[in-house]
């Protein structure tokens, strides 16, 4: 049977399909108006700023660093213009494209790539990064005209780090670096912001914050290919503050002068406030290649000299004192009543009572009956064996300690060692035996256990000029404060060792005024003319030892194994304006190398530096002696 077909009925379901789907339109469409209603009518401030800011561009302004000038106004680091190569990560597509591309316009070595990656590893996409710094002028200018094919790049000046005295100041002043991702961990990012730099070593590293300045930031428009069209606002940076140092250029360039040939060091120190005048380690680099990486190959060469000029021997060399204590030990001695008018027979060697060993003087003849004063002007050993062997090295320990030795001096430099001043309790801790005897004895000559470092040497005597009063050794003299144009004077900290009664003193620093002045004092050679009175003494410190039948032969000695040549003194002895310290390296005696190279010193700081000593005619001639 045939069904019938109800088209009316069809009819109805294909309109009320129509109607519904052109309903579903309509509120659709009413969705997208009302959607574009509430992006361009009630959200249009929101979107056009944010459209705007397509075109806008924040760059970050880094603070101009402060200077660093020393004692007498003489520049020793600055500001010099450069060009960077910079990129901005987040306009490149293609990234090793756009390398290559470089690499056909400037000289890009491997060290730029790989410094340059791990920028880009551990810094913002968003934030501009060297990819080569302090661009020459060729390079400068090629980039110049086609800086507009590559977006994302620009050309950049800017001031980077030079130090003018080179090779003089690089242990002192050290030197700027770039940032790295260590640095990143650090520092507060927020004071770095467009910074590239930062102190790495000396006076540099110690001041940073002082130096370093607050950075500003800048509003820009930049067209399509990142061109900067207009500058819209700006909040400047603030320069870092003007460090005065109380270094002397001059004397500091007359001591390196005076240990060219050796390796060493020279510290000079103003007793009264603890200013640091000289501070000299030889030999030395140019810190200048530093600043924008130095190669691999320059730096392998530093690395491996057998010379070793990275090392700042004036603060990190670490040395035995030698007979230069021997002062130092006196006063302990008066302190707990051993008289200093004691008298002590010398026959040339010295044994502990039922020991046959023997401690030899440097006079294998013998000194005879000396007291105090005689052992310190001709360095008897003997006495000073039996001095070390009445006080012990607990009252040794306690007393040198006062003056500073085996202490930090705390100058305003980053990582300073204390050196070594021995006890019972140091040797059970580290090595984990008892003290013996012979240790304490070897003690009293600046030998054994005993180290100290040259900045450390110079505080002491310094503290021995001021009749026991301790300046803390210092570099900074005056902060210069930019914004304000006034100057901030750092003042002395000192204080007193506390030896009683201070009268002490007078009877040591007669001796050490004998020895440079006195007809039998081991410096006497560097006394002849000198047209000042001055204290002094003479210290030499063995590096290998000798055995008991064995002579001490320097001329056959290999060099590394050569005793180490040193000498404390100060000057004027009525008002003393400098405390001097030096070690030469394998040099031999105190009298033959390293008291002329004081006498030398002296002689330009007093005569001409300062010009309270009027020069006398004739040149001092340094006699060849023993400490």
């Amino acid at each position: 049977m045939t069904q019938v077909r109800d088209y009316l009925r069809e009819s109805a379901l294909v309109q009320n399909r129509i109607v519904l789907f052109f309903l579903l339109i309509a509120l659709l469409m009413s969705v997208l108006f009302l959607r574009l209603f509430y992006l361009q009518m009630i959200q249009h401030e929101q979107y056009s700023t944010l459209a705007q800011n397509n075109r806008f561009d924040l760059f970050s302004l880094p603070p101009v660093r402060g200077l660093i000038y020393d004692r007498n106004g003489e520049i020793l680091a600055q500001n010099i213009h450069g060009y960077n190569l910079q990129i901005l990560p987040d306009k490149v597509e293609n990234m090793d494209e756009l390398l290559s591309e470089l690499r056909q316009l400037v000289e890009l070595t491997d060290n730029d790539l790989t410094r340059f990656q791990k920028l880009l590893e551990n810094r913002p996409p968003f934030e501009w990064q060297t990819l080569k710094a302090n661009l020459n002028e060729e390079e400068s200018s090629i980039l110049s005209i086609n800086q507009h094919q590559y977006p994302g790049i620009q050309l950049r000046a800017h001031l980077q780090r030079h130090y003018p005295q080179g090779e003089l100041v690089s242990h002192l002043v050290g030197y700027t670096g770039r940032i790295s991702p260590e640095d990143l961990d650090k520092i507060d990012s927020q004071m770095y912001q467009g910074v590239e730099y930062i102190g790495k070593s000396g006076v540099e590293a110690f001041y940073e914050t002082t130096l370093l300045g607050r950075p500003g930031v800048e509003r820009v428009e930049t067209n399509a290919h990142g061109r900067v069209v207009r500058r819209l606002e700006q909040i400047s940076p603030v320069s870092g503050q003007t460090i005065h140092l109380s270094l002397d250029i001059k004397l500091q360039e007359k001591s390196m002068e005076a240990l060219e040939g050796y390796e060493g060091a020279v510290v000079a120190i103003e007793p009264g406030s603890g200013e640091v005048l000289a501070f000299a380690s030889v030999p030395t680099y140019d810190p200048n290649p530093f600043v924008n990486g130095i190669s691999e190959t320059e730096y392998s060469a530093l690395r491996s000299s057998p010379t070793k000029p990275l090392l700042n021997r004036a603060l990190y060399g670490r040395y035995a004192p030698g007979s230069t204590i021997k002062g130092f030990l006196s006063l302990v001695g008066m302190e707990n009543q051993i008289s200093f008018n004691r008298r002590s027979h010398c026959p040339g060697w010295y044994s502990l009572p039922g020991d046959t060993h023997r401690y030899r003087c440097w006079n294998k003849f013998g000194h005879g009956n000396v007291d105090g004063h005689q052992a310190i002007v001709q360095s008897c050993d003997v006495y000073f064996y039996k001095l070390a062997r009445l006080l012990g090295i607990d009252r040794m320990h306690e007393g040198m300690t006062r003056f500073g030795f085996g202490e930090q001096t705390g100058i305003d430099l980053i990582g300073e060692p204390t050196g070594l001043m021995p006890s019972r309790e140091w040797k059970t801790r580290v090595r984990g035996q008892p003290w013996f005897p012979g240790e304490t004895v070897i003690t009293g000559i600046g030998q054994g256990y005993m180290l100290v470092t040259p900045l450390q040497l110079a505080s002491t005597t310094a503290t021995l000029a001021n009749r026991g009063n301790k300046a803390t050794p210092k570099l900074l003299s005056e902060i210069e404060h930019p914004q304000s144009e006034s100057r901030e004077t750092i003042p002395p900290i000192v204080e007193p060792v506390g030896l009683k009664p201070e009268t002490l003193y007078d009877p040591v620093i007669q001796s050490m005024r004998d020895v440079v002045h006195g007809p039998t004092g081991t410096a006497r050679g560097i006394g002849k003319d000198i047209p000042y009175d001055m204290a002094g003494k003479t210290g030499t410190a063995q590096v290998k030892s000798i055995a008991q039948d064995e002579e001490y032969d320097e001329q056959n000695v290999e060099k590394k194994f050569r005793d180490h040549s040193l000498f404390i003194g100060f000057a004027p002895l009525d008002d003393p304006k400098i405390a001097i310290a030096v070690i030469v390296e394998h040099a031999g005696s105190g009298s033959k190398t390293a008291a002329p190279i004081a006498r030398k010193l002296l002689d330009y700081y007093l005569i001409d530096r300062l010009g309270i000593i009027e020069k006398q005619d004739g040149a001092p001639q340094a006699a060849v002696l023993q400490s």
